[in-house]
Formats: C-alpha cells, sequence, structure tokens
C-alpha cells in the first residue's frame, strides 16, 4: 500500500502523465484499500483512476505561483537523505 503521494506541481521539467496517472493510482488504492482490484471491481477501479488523473491534470493546469520551479534532481536527493536519516533514528532505537 502507498504510504505517500509526492507533490507534482511546480516541477521542472514539468510533470509527465506518466506522473499524473501513478499518482492518481495510488490515491486510488489508499481510498479504496485495495492493491488491486477483484475482477468484479476492476472496471469502477480503473474509472476511478481516470477520473482523478483527469481532476489532477486539471487543477495542475489551473495552478498560478510566482515561485521557481523545484529541481526534480534537489528534491530527489533532500527525499533520500530524510530516508537515510529515518533508517538511521530506527536503527539506534532499535539498538
Amino acid at each position: 500500500m502507498c504510504r505517500n503521494i509526492k507533490i507534482l506541481y511546480n516541477f521542472e521539467p514539468p510533470v509527465t502523465g506518466e506522473e499524473i496517472l501513478g499518482a492518481s493510482l495510488q490515491f486510488v488504492r489508499k481510498i479504496s484499500g485495495f492493491r488491486q482490484p477483484s475482477k468484479a471491481n476492476e472496471a469502477a477501479f480503473s474509472n476511478a483512476v481516470e477520473q482523478v488523473a483527469a481532476a489532477s491534470r486539471n487543477l495542475l493546469d489551473s495552478l498560478v505561483t510566482s515561485a521557481a520551479p523545484r529541481d526534480r534532481e534537489v528534491e530527489a536527493e533532500r527525499a533520500r537523505a530524510r530516508g537515510r536519516q529515518l533508517r538511521q533514528r530506527q536503527s539506534l532505537e532499535g539498538a
């Protein structure tokens, strides 16, 4: 199950349709509680992912900011550093 959904707004290069679809899938998985829907729920699940993706694209296209775009590489390194710190803290607590 997904643990977090990443920010997609105000990045350089801009978010791709694939990234929006991936975040939409994570969101629908989270709120439905299903990682993989049953055959009976597959159509509803897929429809929900498509609707969330369309709403997300509409939102991202409508937002306005004066802030400079964030650099994907810088943000990725920050996330890796936070992960390393968390693992270190957990290993110290477990010791």
